[in-house]
């Protein structure tokens, strides 16, 4: 009978244990992404920004991008992915088609992963009030503060987000991969168009890139508790 309960216990610290460390490891996360944001408000990694922006224009004139032409228009189109107007179609049609179909736990976390996403990036770029970039010439036309970037920010939030829904309807192994690769493609892409563009630096995207997936693995944590085990 006290070997059973020392079981029983054994199970349930490692039960507790199991469901804790994803939390822990997010909240260090949060502190390291918190920490790099302290050093690029305070300048540290400038020098290097600058450098990379120029690095991807031609040397007499920071107006021209490296590259043939198609190649801007390409960065043009994908940075489009990234903007709220089609992060929201594709959500709301998304969310639309699960309640349809009785999901009503993942419609409410995309909305949360979308919605959380957008004002957190928007939170973030008032507290750092970064300037965009002045050293290279935007090639679109951009209004608010440069730190984090929200098109790499709420697009990792909203496509991590989707791939995780779309995953539940799957079984293979390799069709769940398949759909991370696409998404991580597209958050990659939208993130490099904006650095193409001479519209973020590259420190911005990078920390959008982790605060939007940050924010998603998260939400992810507490909504799937309301979940079964298959979908």
């Amino acid at each position: 009978m006290m070997r059973a309960n020392e079981n029983a216990r054994g199970r349930l610290s490692w039960k507790v244990a199991h469901r804790a460390i994803p939390f822990a490891l997010l909240l260090l996360a949060a502190a390291a992404l918190f920490h790099f944001s302290v050093e690029v408000g305070e300048g540290d990694t400038l020098a290097w920004d600058q450098a990379f922006l120029l690095s991807l224009r031609h040397a007499d004139d920071v107006a021209l991008p490296l590259g043939p032409a198609w190649i801007t228009t390409a960065m043009v189109n994908f940075t489009s992915l990234g903007g709220v107007t089609v992060l929201l179609f594709i959500t709301l049609t998304t969310i639309g088609l699960l309640l349809i179909s009785r999901r009503p736990v993942e419609a409410l976390f995309l909305c949360v992963a979308l919605v959380g996403g957008w004002l957190s990036s928007n939170t973030l770029k008032l507290w750092a009030a970064r300037p965009r970039p002045d050293v290279v010439t935007h090639l679109v036309a951009v209004g608010d503060a440069s730190f984090p970037s929200g098109h790499a920010m709420v697009s990792a939030a909203t496509y991590l987000a989707l791939a995780i829904v779309a995953c539940r309807f799957l079984r293979a192994p390799a069709q769940k991969a398949y759909v991370f690769v696409i998404a991580g493609s597209l958050i990659g892409t939208i993130g490099l168009s904006r650095i193409y563009l001479g519209v973020h630096y590259p420190t911005d995207v990078l920390f959008g890139w982790c605060a939007g997936s940050l924010w998603t693995f998260g939400s992810w944590l507490l909504f799937r508790r309301f979940l079964p085990s298959q979908a």
